[in-house]
């Protein structure tokens, strides 16, 4: 048995700390909801906060969300599928676009469901994932402002979620920049600079960010208060809004060095022997959770003498040392968890989702 809890009081403990960071700095901002996975238990939770605007990669989560939250502005993160059109509008105020095509097909769907739909142009900055170049802004820019039922509302970028690129100082002012370029050719105003990620959070600490950047949309550093530049936990957060609890099958004493002829496992892995460990045994337990719901990687044991060994497609084997362990079949044992392993976790049917207070 495997179980993933929210923990309600440090969630909102982590939203209260920063809502009061951005409010200091007349800054607004979203929440990322993308790692909830539209588990409506956790969304309203999220949206109990008070929060007045969510944001999300799946048209699936943003439909969950205005059911549970109509009043609620929900942005849809990334350039929108041609395919999927129809159901931005319905369940999307605002959408991240970086091609003209996807925005005349808005534009026509909106004008058919009675509705203005509001854009957010995304900018390349580096990392290489969405973004048109700076220098095909005006060009871009004149294509879609004047199209019906469409109302562009902000600039934005993405960095570090794929090449790894980090923000700084000088790519948020080139993004200032560039929206300061489409105000005065067009003499239009542009509401907001989303420019902020819980990876430009620290620069905001550290009085770096420029005074165009408007806007943040946090997920990662709300769940799991980290900084993400310094890869390490921000003092005045909890790190465990969201924690993993499994249960223990069997505990017994065995040698720390297989027996036999060694060959990659299934998952490819071939076991290097360490050989300081011959002839020495220790106690390992193995847990009711395996690669199926989360990589090993991911899971930091509460328990710090406990040292993970591996895991098969079901179980996770841990080392608890040679001396007798405090721990007995049917106890559980917890784990903190790093982004990517508790996104497994939520996407995951096989784990159980509790909220605590």
């Amino acid at each position: 048995m495997a179980y993933l809890t929210l923990k309600k009081s440090h969630l909102r403990h982590n939203y209260e700390y920063l809502d009061n960071i951005f409010k200091k700095h007349d800054i607004d901002w979203a929440i990322v909801t993308k790692l909830l996975c539209g588990n409506e238990d956790f969304l309203k939770e999220v949206i109990n906060l008070g929060i007045k605007e969510v944001c999300d990669s799946r048209i699936f989560n943003l439909a969950k969300i205005k059911k549970v939250a109509p009043d609620m502005q929900t942005v849809y993160i990334k350039p929108p599928a041609m395919g999927e059109v129809e159901d931005v509008i319905r369940y999307a105020d605002v959408s991240f676009n970086s091609e003209s095509a996807t925005i005349k097909l808005l534009s026509e769907e909106a004008q058919r469901q009675g509705k203005v739909h509001r854009v957010t142009i995304m900018i390349e900055l580096g990392d290489l994932r969405e973004g048109i170049m700076g220098e095909n802004l005006i060009e871009f820019y004149e294509k879609i402002f004047e199209l019906p039922n469409i109302e562009i509302v902000a600039i934005g970028s993405n960095l570090n979620c794929l090449h790894g690129v980090m923000p700084s100082e000088d790519k948020l002012i080139q993004l200032s920049l560039y929206k300061q370029l489409v105000e005065a050719k067009f003499n239009k105003k542009i509401q907001w600079i989303t420019g902020g990620t819980s990876v430009v959070l620290p620069l905001l600490f550290r009085q770096q960010i420029p005074s165009g950047i408007n806007h943040f949309r946090i997920g990662e550093t709300l769940y799991f208060g980290v900084d993400l530049f310094e890869e390490k936990p921000i003092k005045a957060m909890k790190p465990d809004v969201l924690r993993l609890f499994t249960q223990i099958i069997e505990i017994t004493k065995k040698p720390k060095v297989p027996i036999g002829q060694l060959a990659a496992n299934p998952s490819g892995d071939v076991f290097e022997v360490n050989e300081e460990d011959y002839g020495k045994e220790s106690y390992r337990a193995i847990l009711d959770i395996g690669t199926l719901d989360i990589s090993v990687e991911y899971l930091i044991p509460d328990d710090e003498d406990i040292n993970i060994v591996n895991a098969s497609s079901d179980m996770l084997v841990v080392d608890l040392g040679d001396k007798s362990p405090n721990y007995k079949v049917g106890d559980e044992i917890s784990f903190q968890l790093k982004y990517m392993g508790a996104l497994s976790l939520l996407n995951s049917d096989y784990i159980e989702k509790r909220v605590i207070e």
